[in-house]
């Protein structure tokens, strides 16, 4: 006869990932989902899943930063 072996649970590895909140955003968020029935965490999951599942082996060359893009930031000195 044959045992029934269980499958080997896969291991997760989790990655903590922080920032702040002036008290007026946290305020807001905890407003917000409250109103929506959600939580902090699965709102911002939902608006980066674009960002998290799409990019993970590769990012497309057309979305890298050039040079000539960079530029556009720099303060410019002139001489009188």
């Amino acid at each position: 006869m044959a045992q029934n072996k269980k499958r080997k649970r896969r291991n997760y590895h989790y990655h903590a990932i922080t920032f702040k909140l002036s008290a007026g955003q946290y305020r807001s968020l905890r407003n917000y989902c409250k109103a929506r029935r959600t939580t902090p965490i699965k709102l911002i999951k939902k608006n980066i899943a674009r960002f998290i599942t799409a990019y993970e082996y590769e990012v497309p060359q057309e979305l890298y930063l050039t040079e000539n893009q960079l530029d556009l930031f720099e303060e410019t000195v002139t001489s009188d």
